[in-house]
C-alpha cells in the first residue's frame, strides 16, 4: 500500500511517528508531507523521518490561512500525483480531504478538536472517513465517521511506546533536585484562534513569581519572550521534552495539546484557556488529571497551582491507570484505520 501522511503542526509529527514506522515495518510504503511550523521541520529531522515541505506558516489572520490553503492544496495535489498514493491521511486533514477528493482517493481524517468548525466545515464533507475520540462534541459526518476510547496523544505517551527517563529529562532542563514547573504559551495563529489571546507578560510574570519558590520553572514558548523570561525558556532537545514533562510537578498553561500530554502522563495539570475542548473536559471530569481555568487571572491560576500540590503525588499515579485500563492503543487504531481504506 502506498500512503501519504500529511504533518502540518509539531504535534502531528508525534501523533504518525509509530504509525509511521508500524507501517514500513508491514512493507508499506509512506511518503511525509511537512509544513514549516514553530519546530515541525526540525523534529521530523531529529526523529529521522523524511518529508517533503510544502508550505509554511504565514501571518496571523484569515487572508494569511485563506492564501495557504490554495497554495498547499496545489503543491500537495501535484506531489500527490506522482506519489500516487492508496490512501492519504492527516491531523485535522483539510488538505488530504480536498487532494483526495480531486485524485479520487481516501482520505482519513483524524481530528480532536471540536471547536475548530471552519476548518471542520471545509474539511469533513470530503473526507472519507473522520475518525475522532468518543468525547468528541463537535458536527460530525454520520455515515463516514468513527469514535475511539482515548486521545491522540496515547499513540506516543502510551506505556507501549514511551518510558520517562529521569536522567534525559535532567540533562534536557529538569531540576536534578526540587520541583520542576513547566509552562506553555501559545501563538494563537491557528485557524480556530482567530480572535482570540492568551497570557499577559504581566500574568506570566505573577505566575512566575508565584512558581519559582518552589522550584526551577521552564517555559515553552511559541511566542519570543522578553528579556526577562529568557532564563526561564526551555533549551532543551524538542523531542526529549516528554521526558521532562513526565517528571514535572505540574503543567500550567494555554497548550491544549502539551496539557493532554502532561494529564496522559500523570502529571497535575492546569490547563488556561477560555475554550472549552471536549478531550481536556474528559480528563478533568472523568479522570481527575486536570482542572480548567476559563479565566486568565492570576488568582483562580494560583487557586489551581494549589489544588495541583496538595493532592498526593501517588493520587496522579492512580488515576493515570484508570485512564490507561480506560483507552486503546491510539498508534495501533491509526495504523488499522489507514489500512483499512485499501
Amino acid at each position: 500500500m502506498r500512503v501519504l501522511i500529511d504533518i502540518n503542526h509539531p504535534a502531528h509529527v508525534h501523533v504518525f511517528r509509530n504509525p509511521i514506522r508500524i507501517l514500513k515495518e508491514q512493507g508499506h510504503e509512506i511518503l511525509v508531507t511537512s509544513r514549516a511550523k514553530e519546530v515541525t521541520l526540525p523534529l521530523l529531522d531529529e526523529l529521522g523521518i523524511e518529508h517533503i515541505p510544502l508550505t509554511s506558516l504565514g501571518s496571523r489572520g484569515m487572508s494569511s490561512l485563506v492564501r495557504e490553503l490554495f497554495q498547499r492544496n496545489y503543491k500537495l495535489l501535484n506531489v500527490a500525483r506522482r506519489f500516487k498514493p492508496d490512501v492519504m491521511a492527516a491531523v485535522g486533514g483539510t488538505f488530504v480531504a480536498h487532494v483526495g477528493t480531486l485524485m479520487r482517493v481516501p482520505s482519513v481524517v483524524f481530528y480532536d478538536t471540536d471547536n475548530a468548525t471552519l476548518q471542520n466545515a471545509i474539511t469533513y464533507p470530503f473526507a472519507s472517513k473522520v475518525v475522532v475520540p468518543r468525547c468528541y462534541r463537535g458536527w460530525l459526518p454520520k455515515s463516514r465517521s468513527e469514535r475511539y476510547a482515548g486521545y491522540h496523544e496515547l499513540s506516543y505517551l502510551h506505556p507501549t511506546y514511551f518510558t520517562p527517563d529521569r536522567n534525559i529529562a535532567i540533562e534536557n532542563g529538569l531540576a536534578a533536585a526540587g520541583d520542576t514547573f513547566l509552562l506553555r504559551l501559545v501563538s494563537w495563529q491557528a485557524n480556530h484562534d482567530i480572535g482570540k489571546h492568551g497570557w499577559s507578560m504581566e500574568l506570566l510574570a505573577n505566575i512566575l513569581h508565584e512558581l519559582e519558590p518552589r522550584g526551577r520553572v521552564l517555559i515553552s514558548s511559541e511566542l519570543p519572550l522578553p528579556e526577562q523570561f529568557q532564563n526561564n525558556l526551555y533549551r532543551g532537545n524538542t523531542a526529549q521534552i516528554h521526558h521532562v514533562m513526565a517528571h514535572c510537578r505540574a503543567y500550567i498553561g494555554e497548550g491544549a495539546t502539551m496539557a493532554s500530554e502532561s494529564a496522559v502522563l500523570g502529571v497535575p495539570t492546569i490547563y488556561t484557556a477560555a475554550d472549552r475542548l471536549s478531550y481536556t473536559d474528559e480528563q478533568e471530569t472523568k479522570y481527575g488529571l486536570l482542572r480548567h481555568v476559563t479565566r486568565l487571572e492570576s488568582q483562580p491560576i494560583k487557586s489551581a497551582i494549589d489544588w495541583a500540590l496538595t493532592t498526593p503525588p501517588e493520587a496522579w499515579q492512580r488515576a493515570r491507570q484508570t485512564l490507561l485500563e480506560d483507552t486503546v492503543d491510539v498508534a495501533a487504531l491509526i495504523v488499522d484505520q489507514i489500512t483499512s481504506m485499501r
